[in-house]
This record gives structure tokens, C-alpha cells and sequence, in this order.
């Protein structure tokens, strides 16, 4: 579960809207740090349920060591315009397709691209479409088909629910199903995404499109592995994860790392979130990996 601390844009970092050829997109900018040479550009994808604030934790420790980071909302997610109830245009193709056009309209001519949980397999079907734009990938807690089945099951429930309930009535079942110290700490029934502040999480939701959780949640549900297509991409990968995941279990992260030739990061005493579980830590393994693959 990501846990950011706050909506606000992190010091040095600004919301802004990246426009690309398939839209306006939601995003949070950092530069990097005022007397650090520019290393590379970054683009960030939120998992299900989450937004670009989840990443608002590791900016300023990646603007330090040379790389400007943007976090988008996808299609439909949060800040990001979408159809309210056209579950087609959140298929995984038309998300990739987007996430090729912000990488386009960031202006760099080799972008590293991160994506968290959902956001990882999103990532990935891009750089299937075209590795080109792209100078390394990073799967964040993300894996290499389709989600665990207790996961599955909860998913399966919140779609269900989405189809016949709003999203504030969903909203008000999902806390009152909560144990009091999940309402505490922000958990969420499983969901990829929670912030400390109640009221920001419940605005964040009811900002959602219902079709693109019900297509995404979909999509988790049913992802084939897509392992062997992603190495013969021949492009620098990382697996990073913490050192406990229950919607992709670790050693099957391992495994995918095996199969992908990918650089290995388990962040110790992080879950599904490394991003805001311990950010310094995942921040320094994301940029060693970037400046290795720049060498």
C-alpha cells in the first residue's frame, strides 16, 4: 500500500499539465537539483487505485542525483480526464498508446520509465509497442502476469460493486469493512494506493472514472505472462519490490528478474509500496540502476 505523506508537491517539484498528442495528462515536475548536472528523465506511472502523488516521495532524493522526474495520473485516474463509462477506452493498448505520446512530450531523447503495480504492466505493453522512445524500464512491485488470487478475489468484489453502486457508496462500504488500525494507518481493502489523510484518499477516489477501475481491475485480473516478449526487447530492466508483496508474491518477482536478465532490488522492510514505505532507499536503488544503465 502506498502511503505518501502528503497531496502537496514535494520542495522543487510543481503540478502541471503534460500535454501530449492524446491529451492533457495530470503530472507533478521535479527538476533536478539547482547545482547537479541533468543525468536523464524520468516518467512515473501510478498503480490501480493510486495516483502521481504516490511518488511524491522520491523527487527531491532523484533531483539530487541528476534526474527530473514527472508523475502522471493515467487516463481516467485521479486528475486525468477520461470517459465516465466507456470501458473501452481504457483497454491496455489505448493506456500504453498514452504512455508513449507523455514520453514523446517530455522532450528527452531517452527516457527511463518506472511503473508501479498496475502502472508496471501499463509500462510494459508500452515499451512492447516501442522500446524505442525509452532508455530503461523499471517494474516497481509489479509482476509478471496476472495478480495473486486473494488479490484477484478483492478486485472481483470492488468491480462487482462498481457496477451496481457509486463511487462514494463504495467509498463508505469499503471503510466500514475496515479494521480500525487499517483505518488508521489508510489502508484501503487491498488497493494498491492509501494516503495518511482520510479526506484526501476519499476526494482522490471520487475522482476516479468508474470504467477505468473496472477495466484496470480487469486487466490485473487477467494479464498473461509476457516475460519472454519483454527480454527480447533487449532494454535495461529492474525488478524492484520490498521484501514482502501479497499481490505478487517475492520469489515469483525473483523469477521474473531470472527470466528478464533484469538488475534485482528487495527493499527491506518495504511491502508493496517501496515508493512510500522506505523511500530513501528505493529512491538510491532507482538512480544506481539508472546511471548504471547510462553506462
Amino acid at each position: 500500500m502506498s502511503r505518501p505523506p502528503s497531496f502537496a508537491p514535494p520542495p522543487g517539484a510543481r503540478a502541471r499539465v503534460l500535454r501530449t498528442a492524446r491529451g492533457e495528462f495530470a503530472a507533478i515536475e521535479s527538476p533536478v537539483a539547482a547545482d547537479v548536472r541533468e543525468r536523464g528523465v524520468a516518467l512515473l506511472l501510478p498503480g490501480f487505485t493510486g495516483s502521481k502523488e504516490d511518488f511524491n516521495p522520491l523527487h527531491e532524493s532523484l533531483a539530487a542525483r541528476g534526474y527530473r522526474t514527472v508523475a502522471v495520473d493515467g487516463r481516467g485516474q485521479y486528475e486525468s480526464d477520461g470517459p465516465e463509462h466507456d470501458e473501452s477506452a481504457y483497454a491496455q493498448g489505448e493506456l500504453a498508446r498514452d504512455v508513449l505520446a507523455q514520453a514523446a512530450a517530455l522532450g528527452a531523447p531517452g527516457v527511463h520509465l518506472v511503473g508501479h503495480s498496475l502502472g508496471g504492466q501499463i509500462a510494459r505493453a508500452a515499451v512492447l509497442l516501442d522500446p524505442a522512445p525509452f532508455r530503461s524500464l523499471t517494474l516497481m512491485s509489479s509482476g509478471p502476469a496476472e495478480i495473486s488470487e486473494s488479490q484477484r478475489q478483492r478486485v472481483k468484489l470492488l468491480r462487482d460493486a462498481l457496477a451496481v453502486m457509486t463511487l462514494a457508496e463504495v467509498w463508505d462500504a469499503i471503510r466500514s469493512m475496515e479494521a480500525p488500525e487499517e483505518t488508521e494507518t489508510g489502508e484501503d481493502a487491498g488497493l494498491d494506493s492509501g494516503l495518511d489523510d482520510q479526506e484526501d484518499l476519499r476526494r482522490r477516489w471520487l475522482a476516479n472514472k468508474p470504467a477505468q477501475l473496472i477495466a484496470t481491475g480487469r486487466q490485473l485480473c487477467v494479464e498473461p505472462d509476457r516475460v519472454a516478449e519483454l527480454a527480447a526487447t533487449g532494454l535495461p530492466l529492474h525488478v524492484l519490490s520490498g521484501a514482502r508483496d501479497d499481490t505478487w508474491p517475492v520469489p515469483l518477482l525473483d523469477d521474473m528478474a531470472r527470466g528478464l536478465g533484469a538488475h534485482r532490488t528487495v527493499v527491506a522492510g518495504a511491502e508493496h509500496s517501496p515508493n512510500t514505505d522506505r523511500p530513501a532507499e528505493t529512491a538510491r536503488a532507482v538512480a544506481d540502476f539508472w546511471d548504471s544503465a547510462a553506462r
